[in-house]
């Protein structure tokens, strides 16, 4: 279970459905781990600046993870965490490793805009 002020997404259903009605949305799929942490946090912040963006995060270990996880935008992916942006139910970016909140801002302000 991830501990962080976000609202985790339990099922690939829960996914699905928040992706049907909502117009953008973040997910970070990890663990507590060092590479992970950081981005949850920055979520967190973004999440208060943000309202019109559905932030979430998703624990990388469950089997309904692979709804993140075999997405063809994360195919060769190898560090924590997954990081998908979805606009209008597509998948319109993904980063996989630490990023800052700079990096997050920047993909947020060109995939979003």
């Amino acid at each position: 279970m991830l501990q962080t002020k976000l609202t985790t997404l339990q099922s690939k259903e829960e996914l699905t459905n928040l992706i049907a009605q909502e117009e953008k949305v973040a997910v970070c799929c990890g663990r507590m781990g060092p590479m992970c942490i950081p981005v949850y946090g920055i979520f967190e912040v973004y999440e208060e600046k943000y309202p019109d963006i559905k932030f979430r995060n998703m624990d990388f270990d469950t089997p309904d993870a692979n709804v993140i996880k075999l997405l063809p935008e994360c195919r060769g992916f190898n560090g924590l965490p997954f990081t998908v942006y979805y606009r209008n139910g597509k998948v319109v970016k993904a980063t996989t490793s630490i990023q800052s909140a700079k990096q997050i801002k920047d993909i947020m302000d060109e995939v979003f805009a």
